[in-house]
């Protein structure tokens, strides 16, 4: 027997159900040995091209160097703190970090705020992204006294009990609705400029409602299938908010550190959010996340602590995840990251555009048969940056979901990861690290079109 079967064999043993999908044939999934750039290997020892990052976290490649090294530097003199008791220098530097490159850079060059004095932000640390999403929807809370928060359909905010009241897929929330107390309300996402009046009228009606102190968006939702608003939305959600004394909160737990492109979403269109929610690639592969607020915002929110927090946990801020994340973002400078994700990004759109073109040239016309053996399917091609997908149909317009993980699971026995997105699971994602070779990129489309060419033609 192989090692991936002992090892899947205990894990069925011993983990709970709900947690690793298992396939009865042995197709998924594999199992990780190490990685290291944009390559996984796996415990038989074969190599695959790793195309979506682990999640979106190895931004700057895996087990890059520097960043490891911090790491260890790290372990070997301080392994661990005390959270909210006594710091460290690390989570003091890691804290001025992010709100130089939140906040002070962005009031620094709008128009909005006085060149000289740019607005700071302040931190509250986590482990994983969903905790940062709830330190946001508590600071919300504390500061406008309005429990309710306005979200989207399709949006993905993580699983812990307060960021489910906020995701909207039905398959996590329905088991445990009866725990939930849903505080929040969902509004359509749009995906053009027509559809804005609609959303914005939504919004409006809700925010009349007098008990909605947030609004909690992703700039590209990437769970939900890739699926990016027009440039108009965030700065029509920042008005809104305004205009009703609402927070703006921004998840972009997957999309911050360089992957669209910018190194926020929200670069794109100008918008200076009152909370933003970080993880995944902010340190490369330690847990560790962080919601960045406003600073005038979080002293007014949150009082002083009179020797016990209301917000903290065990492993706050730690130290091994500072001193890897202050790397990773000297990384992502360093190697200019941010620009070259905008650069092989626009190449991949155009590589993805051209294989949903192929793929939409072969729908049969409606009401002749087709000569040949050709099943009706279409496709779209969408992304920004580094974060891009394929979504595939069936010519009637429903999902392709089936065909869609039988790709992925192909393209897997020939050496790529890939993961479906979508509440359907019929979206290709692309979401590598943003160190991948140009030469890498297009050799995985062009198998992927293989594959697909395969799928029509079956």
């Amino acid at each position: 027997m192989s090692r991936t079967a002992d090892i899947l064999r205990l894990l069925t043993r011993y983990e709970s159900h709900n947690v690793t999908f298992i396939e009865a044939d042995g197709s998924w999934p594999i199992v990780w040995a190490r990685a290291r750039g944009c390559h996984v290997w796996d415990a038989e020892g074969r190599r695959y091209l790793d195309l979506t990052a682990a999640f979106g976290v190895a931004a700057a490649g895996h087990a890059n160097p520097r960043v490891v090294r911090a790491g260890q530097r790290q372990m070997a003199t301080l392994l661990h703190a005390m959270g909210d008791v006594h710091p460290h220098a690390l989570k003091a530097e890691l804290a001025r970090e992010l709100s130089r490159i939140t906040f002070e850079r962005w009031t620094r060059r709008s128009p909005k705020f006085e060149s000289r004095n740019p607005k700071s932000g302040k931190v509250i640390f986590g482990n994983s992204g969903f905790e940062a999403v709830e330190a946001a929807l508590k600071t919300a809370m504390l500061a406008t006294g309005k429990p309710g928060v306005i979200a989207f359909e399709g949006a993905y905010h993580g699983l812990g009990y307060g960021a489910l009241n906020a995701t909207h897929r039905d398959h996590f929330r329905s088991p445990f609705r009866r725990q939930l107390r849903e505080f929040a309300i969902f509004a359509p996402f749009p995906a053009s400029v027509p559809e804005l009046p609609r959303v914005e009228a939504a919004l409006r009606r809700f925010l009349r409602r007098g008990n909605i102190g947030a609004v909690l968006v992703e700039p590209i939702q990437a769970r939900g299938g890739i699926n990016l608003p027009p440039p108009e939305f965030l700065p029509a959600l920042r008005r809104l908010c305004d205009a009703h004394g609402a927070l703006l909160i921004l998840d972009e737990i997957y999309t911050g550190f360089g992957r669209t492109g910018r190194w926020f979403a929200c670069e794109h269109s100008g918008v200076v959010p009152d909370l933003i929610c970080l993880g995944k690639a902010l340190t490369g592969g330690f847990p560790l996340s962080a919601c960045v607020g406003r600073a005038d915002l979080m002293d007014a929110a949150w009082p002083k602590s009179n020797g016990e927090a209301i917000h903290t946990s065990t492993f706050l801020g730690h130290p091994v995840g500072c001193a890897m994340a202050l790397a990773q973002i000297a990384e992502l400078r360093r190697g200019k990251l941010p620009e070259r994700s905008a650069r092989l990004g626009g190449q991949l759109r155009e590589l993805l555009a051209s294989v949903a073109a192929d793929v939409n040239r072969r729908i049969p016309s409606p009401g002749k048969s087709a000569r040949t053996r050709v099943r009706g399917y279409e496709a779209s091609a969408r992304g920004e940056g580094l974060i891009a997908g394929i979504e595939v149909r069936h010519a009637d317009g429903s999902p392709a979901t089936e065909e869609v993980l039988g790709v992925i699971k192909t393209m897997l026995r020939r050496g790529f990861i890939l993961l479906p997105e979508g509440e359907h699971a019929n979206v290709i994602s692309f979401t590598p690290p943003l160190t991948i070779a140009e030469r890498d990129l297009r050799q995985a489309v062009a198998v992927l079109r293989e594959v697909l060419e395969e799928l029509v033609t079956a």
